[in-house]
Formats: C-alpha cells, sequence, structure tokens
C-alpha cells in the first residue's frame, strides 16, 4: 500500500480518532461482534501483541473483573489493567511466567504474529505459519478445557496442515476475513472454539 493510499485508510483513520494503537484493532472488534470471543471477566493472553491495540480492546471489554497479558518481543507501553512481557516464545522461560501470572488457565488465547517480512512470500508464510506453531505449542499449556483461541495465518502452502492441526484439539475450527482486514492482504484468522485437551503437553516446561 502507498503511503498516500495508508493515510486514505478508513481503519486508521478510525483508529487515530480513538486512541487505538493501531488499525488492527478494528480486525479483532469485527470478529468478536460476529462470534463474541471477548467477554466480562476473562483470562486473555496475547502473543505477538505490540503495539497493543488488541490489548487495549481486550482490556475494556473484559472489564475490571478481568486479566489481560502480552507478550511480545518489542517493548510494549504500559496500557491501564494490562500485564505486558518483553519475552521471545522460543524463550522457555515464557510459559511458565504466563502460568504463574494466570494462577490458572486462561479463557482466551489470541495470536496476530507476523515475522518481518522479508518480500520473499514463500519464505515469509513459513515462517508466519512457524512462528504461529508455537503459539499454538503455548496454547496447549495456557488454555482452559472448552477454552477459545484465535490465530492469524497466512494463506499458502502450510495453512491447511496448520488448519488439520487445530482442527485436531477443537471442537470447532473457523476461517474468516473480516473488513478490516485489507483485500489484497493474503491473512486469514483462525477462530478455534472449545479446546479439548487430550494429554497434559509439557512441551515449554
Amino acid at each position: 500500500m502507498k503511503l498516500a493510499d495508508a493515510k486514505k485508510d478508513q481503519y486508521r483513520k478510525l483508529a487515530k480518532e480513538n486512541s487505538y494503537r493501531s488499525r488492527a484493532v478494528y480486525k479483532l472488534s469485527q470478529i468478536n461482534k460476529s462470534y463474541h470471543i471477548l467477554k466480562n471477566g476473562m483470562k486473555i493472553v496475547d502473543i505477538g501483541a505490540a503495539p497493543g491495540g488488541w490489548l487495549q480492546l481486550a482490556s475494556k471489554l473484559t472489564g475490571n473483573t478481568g486479566l489481560v497479558i502480552g507478550i511480545d518481543l518489542k517493548e510494549i507501553e504500559p496500557i491501564p489493567s494490562v500485564i505486558t512481557l518483553k519475552r521471545d516464545v522460543d524463550d522457555r522461560e515464557t510459559l511458565p511466567t504466563i502460568l504463574e501470572i494466570l494462577g490458572g488457565k486462561a479463557d482466551l488465547v489470541l495470536s496476530d504474529l507476523a515475522p518481518n517480512v522479508s518480500g520473499l512470500w514463500e519464505i515469509d508464510h513459513l515462517r508466519q505459519i512457524d512462528l504461529t506453531r508455537k503459539a499454538l505449542e503455548i496454547t496447549k499449556s495456557i488454555l482452559r478445557q472448552e477454552g477459545n483461541a484465535l490465530y492469524k495465518v497466512f494463506q499458502g502452502e502450510a495453512t491447511s496442515e496448520f488448519v488439520a492441526d487445530t482442527k485436531k484439539i477443537f471442537s470447532e475450527v473457523i476461517l474468516t476475513k473480516p473488513d478490516a482486514s485489507r483485500k489484497q492482504s493474503s491473512e486469514l484468522y483462525l477462530l478455534c472454539r472449545k479446546y479439548k485437551p487430550t494429554k497434559i503437553y509439557n512441551n515449554y516446561l
């Protein structure tokens, strides 16, 4: 997208007007309006949370009784009532830290992970799916039974295999593309409902 086009982007304008940190907040908002995944009092973990737009919305909708945790390699500027961790998903200390803060299990896991784009589509796609797989592995240890998850995926040769893997541990998997996601973008969102753990996952412990 050219800079001139970006300036005309309605969601970018809306984000600025409503003091949200990124236009991506409207992707989550639209998915939530359709599927009602964000609720008052929830415990939510957002993986790949910078700059924090999703955290802002999650905190708003979960209210004072909720708990929202954001994780990213990049520094996230503080958000009231949100706990942020500057961590790599590969760091073996990340999972124990999340579980300690949760004091139990999460109701919802969010993942909007994306690699630094190289411009070589096949490489970028595979790197994005690899990152999202790591989020899925963390999910297995932190999400409560019957909990939900939302993952961004780049469309490509590895997408169908990833979708098949999520179907093994969730009762329902829905592919969706909100209006706020640019039409030319290859991103999709995978809404996974009703987690059904079949064993104890210790991958990161």
